[in-house]
């Protein structure tokens, strides 16, 4: 057993513990050089984007950072860290861009394990005019990529293997259901959107997953899938869960294929998510709905929601058609270089506790 197993992240400053880091560390250099080597011969752009918003982003389980902005008047006002630039990089697209991509320093509260840091670093791409299956060949590609430059001929992370150089599978959400819940999801939802707790309910207890009373559709669905289904992806090769429900469509928009589901897919390796795509919604009166739903659940659960970013909504009804995807690099950085756990290969990772 390493000392990086045995000794609290806050110590990663230990020399011991730091040459036992550095391997990763290098190799999260090498793969972060070959990723921007690999967007710019596709003619993005690198682009930056401010920590600093109005708005820390609108899903219901996401929880933010809050400051305080004092103005020269000592006047103060609440800003947030956010837990994604996409709202920064959708405004650079409804200003003219076409292909960008940026690492960004993402900050998120509550989220401390083996794969979670609260301020990590996340690679997010955008392709306007293009749909979200070139982001789909862009997973792929990446996968191999990140691997190769880090020296995994297999990815391996508990007890389960991956080979990145294979296509992943697609796999729709109905499928997976299926597949490993022996559920047919889609029959729980209408044409029209409308969802059937009841009988989605019926369908998880009977494949064995445990519920409360005030469980409600979206909180079944996700108990399916992290019980039954997320351990089950990424095993041999990666795969692309892809078509979820439109109720979990979070920012992106409906499907051509059908009323019932989004563009909307996850990468999956060795059980670990690394990636969240979507065809981009931009239709701004959806969008706001869609906000103002899952802040009135976030309210209704936490006691607490966040402000709309309507310069965001604005340069939304501007915006192109276009694909985008958030892939978390320390994620992807730790399979790609055999790591266990993700402050392994975070160069200064955030201290907590005592």
């Amino acid at each position: 057993m390493s000392s990086t197993e045995t000794i609290s992240p806050s110590e990663w400053w230990r020399p011991h513990v730091h040459a036992d880091r550095r391997p990763f560390l290098l190799a999260r250099n090498r793969i972060q050089a070959a990723l921007r080597a690999f967007f710019s011969g596709d003619d993005f752009i690198e682009v930056d984007t401010a920590a600093l918003q109005v708005s820390p982003g609108n899903e219901t389980h996401l929880h933010a950072f809050a400051t305080e902005l004092i103005g020269s008047d000592g006047m103060s006002q609440t800003f947030y860290l956010h837990t994604s630039p996409e709202f920064a990089c959708k405004k650079l697209l409804a200003a003219g861009e076409r292909r960008i991509f940026t690492f960004a320093h993402v900050y998120r509260n509550r989220e401390q394990s083996p794969t979670h840091q609260p301020e990590f670093t996340m690679l997010e791409w955008y392709r306007a005019g293009e749909t979200y299956d070139a982001l789909m060949r862009d997973c792929g590609e990446m996968l191999g990529l990140a691997a190769e430059v880090g020296g995994m001929k297999m990815l391996t992370h508990r007890g389960m293997d991956c080979d990145p150089f294979t296509e992943p599978e697609r796999l729709t959400l109905a499928e997976a259901f299926d597949r490993y819940a022996k559920m047919d999801l889609l029959s729980t939802i209408s044409r029209k959107g409308e969802l059937d707790r009841q009988k989605l309910a019926a369908q998880a207890i009977k494949a064995g997953i445990r519920l409360a009373d005030d469980d409600t559709w979206s909180d079944i669905f996700s108990r399916v899938l992290v019980e039954k289904i997320e351990p089950e992806l990424g095993r041999g090769r990666a795969t692309i869960l892809c078509e979820y429900p439109i109720s979990e469509a979070a920012l992106a928009r409906k499907s051509p294929r059908s009323p019932k589901v989004a563009e909307r897919f996850e990468l999956y390796a060795c059980g670990v998510e690394l990636a969240n795509a979507f065809g981009e919604l931009t239709d701004v009166k959806e969008q706001r709905r869609r906000f103002e739903a899952d802040m009135d659940e976030k309210e209704k659960i936490y006691g607490e929601r966040y402000p709309l970013d309507e310069d965001f909504l604005s340069a939304l009804a501007v915006m192109p058609q276009a694909s985008g995807a958030a892939l978390g690099f320390d994620r992807l950085v730790m399979l790609a270089a055999g790591a266990s756990r993700i402050e392994q290969v975070i160069w200064a990772p955030a201290r907590w506790g005592g």
